[in-house]
């Protein structure tokens, strides 16, 4: 079963610092006429400036210094991270395989890249929102793609509380604005437009992994407007991506399966007329790829249903 498995995102930079202003130089003497050797008057008021600008120069300087310091051992710190990432990484990112049978053949719905950072299958890694966020409650909201298709979507937080908390907590963070729906299916009965992608081609993520997995079917169907989370390998190597089925799907359930957090409760019309009737642009293998028409998420609400 191929994968799809996320890059860390980069780190941010401090910007460089420009050229150094150069030091202003006040002469200790100055003369009046052609013989006087008497100081100005103001000759005291003269050095102490300058040796306030000295002064903020240097300090400038320190600063600059620290700044390069700083950016340097960031940078270490990130190779190490990259370095153990890698070496650590057994399986994928971010990814789902689905088994699409026709005619007593089976395909495999799934897509590849470079896993990081790795899930691990004893527990979560990185700084997972608590499942306490959901409070067991039931939320609703929007997803809005193309600033022209509204979906109304429903998250069950009784249900699947740890993976909806993880959803409320990336919407409230607007953390889905102008990220992408990178992967399509079309197929007879394996139909859904994977989404959420940090980096917009199925790798990337928010800085964590998370499991168990939660609501997941037991035949491995999954019904039309199920909006489903996209993992790896390990059943905690969820993160941000998920996918929404569009028309009755079946899915491989031997490595677990995937955790349905909620539905889509309106716009399914919509999102087929304009996004997914249109097809896949270069299908692969699995005969999925990235939808004909490009998609981003473009705007995205919850809140909790009273």
């Amino acid at each position: 079963m191929h994968t799809i498995v996320g890059r860390p995102t980069d780190a941010g930079r401090a910007s460089r610092p420009g050229a150094p202003r150069r030091p202003l130089r006040s002469s200790a003497h100055s003369t009046r006429g052609p013989t006087s050797t008497v100081a100005p008057k103001n000759q005291s008021r003269d050095n102490r400036e300058a040796r306030e600008r000295l002064r903020l120069y240097q300090a400038r300087q320190g600063l600059h210094e620290r700044q390069r310091r700083r950016r340097v051992r960031d940078d270490t710190v990130g190779i190490m991270v990259l370095v153990l990432v890698a070496a650590l990484a057994t399986g994928s990112q971010l990814a789902f395989a689905g088994t699409h049978r026709s005619a007593g053949a089976d395909a495999s719905a799934s897509a590849t890249a470079t896993p990081t950072p790795s899930a691990s299958a004893a527990g979560n890694t990185g700084d997972v929102p608590s499942k306490r966020i959901a409070k067991g409650a039931t939320w609703t909201g929007t997803l809005t793609l193309n600033k022209t298709v509204d979906l109304g979507i429903e998250l069950d937080g009784a249900a699947a509380p740890q993976a909806a908390s993880v959803e409320i907590d990336l919407i409230r963070k607007q953390f889905y604005t102008g990220t992408t729906c990178h992967r399509l299916a079309d197929g007879a009965d394996l139909r859904f437009l994977q989404c959420g992608s940090a980096n917009g081609d199925g790798t990337g993520d928010a800085g964590f992994q998370y499991g168990p997995l939660e609501n997941v079917p037991a035949d491995g169907k999954y019904a039309t407007g199920d909006i489903a989370i996209a993992r790896g390998a390990s059943p905690y190597s969820q993160s941000t991506q998920f996918f929404i089925v569009y028309g009755d799907t079946t899915l491989d359930g031997s490595t677990g399966g995937y955790t349905v957090v909620g539905k889509v409760t309106s716009g399914l019309d919509a999102l087929e007329s304009t996004i997914t009737s249109k097809g896949v642009q270069d299908p692969g293998a699995d005969g999925t790829g990235k939808p004909k028409v490009a998609t981003t998420i473009t705007g995205a609400t919850i809140r909790e249903e009273q």
